[in-house]
C-alpha cells in the first residue's frame, strides 16, 4: 500500500492547485490561471505514473496515461482561447482534438486490456452508441440555445469519443459482471467527464452560462473525473 501514499498527496496537491486555478479564473482570465491549471493537471497524469510503475506496464495504463497528458494540452489550449482571445478559433479547435485523443487511449487502452474476444457486440455497441448520442447531441443544440456555428464537425467528433469510452467502459463492465474496480472507475469517470461537458458547452456555445457556479461546477466534475480515471490503474 506504500505507493497510495504519493497518490494521496498528488491527488491532494492537486484539489489545492484547482481552487487555485478557481480563485484566479473567476477573478479573471489570465496566464496566471491556466498556469495553476496546467500544475493540477500535472497531479493527475503522475498519479497515473505512480500507479503504472506501482503496478507494472499494462496496456490500460500506458493509454490512459497517454490520454491524461492528452487532457494536459487540452487544458492548456482551451484556457488560452480566453487569454489570446484574436486566436480563439485555433484554440478551441486544439483543445477539443487533444481531448479527442485522449477519450480514443481511454477506450484503445480499455479494449486492449479487458475484451477477452467474447460477444463483438460488447465492442460495436458502445461505438455505434457513441455515434448516435453524438448525432443527438447536435440536434438538440437548437431547443438548449446552443450555437454550434463553425464548430459542429469536431463537436460530433468530440462527442462520439467521449460518450464511446464511457458506453465502452460500461460495456465491458457489464461482459465482466461489474467485478472490476477499474472499469467501473473507468465508467464513472467519464460520466463525470460527460457532465463537465455538458455544462461547458453552456459556456462555449451559449448566453449567459459563465456564471461563476458555472466555471466551478465545470471544473471540479472535470478534475474528479480526470482523477478518478488516473486511480483506476492503481486498481489493475
Amino acid at each position: 500500500m506504500l505507493p497510495l501514499i504519493p497518490i494521496i498527496i498528488l491527488m491532494c496537491a492537486g484539489a489545492v492547485l484547482v481552487a487555485f486555478f478557481l480563485i484566479e479564473k473567476v477573478k479573471t482570465y489570465s496566464v496566471k490561471a491556466v498556469m495553476f491549471k496546467a500544475a493540477a493537471s500535472i497531479c493527475f497524469v503522475a498519479v497515473a505514473a505512480v500507479s503504472l510503475f506501482a503496478k507494472g506496464y499494462h496496456a490500460l495504463s500506458i493509454f490512459v496515461t497517454l490520454g491524461l497528458f492528452s487532457g494536459v494540452l487540452g487544458d492548456i489550449w482551451l484556457d488560452f482561447k480566453y487569454v489570446f482571445k484574436e486566436h480563439d478559433k485555433i484554440f478551441t479547435y486544439a483543445g477539443f482534438i487533444a481531448f479527442a485523443i485522449g477519450h480514443a487511449c481511454y477506450i484503445t487502452g480499455m479494449f486492449l486490456e479487458f475484451f477477452n474476444g467474447q460477444s463483438p457486440l460488447y465492442v460495436i455497441l458502445p461505438l455505434v452508441g457513441g455515434l448516435l448520442i453524438s448525432v443527438m447531441n447536435l440536434f438538440i443544440a437548437k431547443p438548449m440555445k446552443l450555437d454550434y456555428s463553425g464548430y459542429k464537425l469536431i463537436s460530433f467528433i468530440y462527442g462520439f469519443f467521449l460518450f464511446g469510452m464511457t458506453l465502452a467502459a460500461l460495456s465491458l463492465s457489464i461482459m465482466m459482471g461489474f467485478n472490476n474496480a477499474t472499469l467501473i472507475m473507468m465508467f464513472a469517470g467519464g460520466l463525470l467527464f460527460t457532465i463537465s461537458d455538458l455544462i461547458l458547452s453552456g459556456t462555449y456555445f451559449g448566453k449567459g452560462k459563465e456564471r461563476p457556479v458555472d466555471i466551478i461546477t465545470n471544473s471540479v466534475s472535470y478534475y474528479a473525473a480526470q482523477f478518478v480515471i488516473a486511480l483506476a490503474l492503481f486498481f489493475i
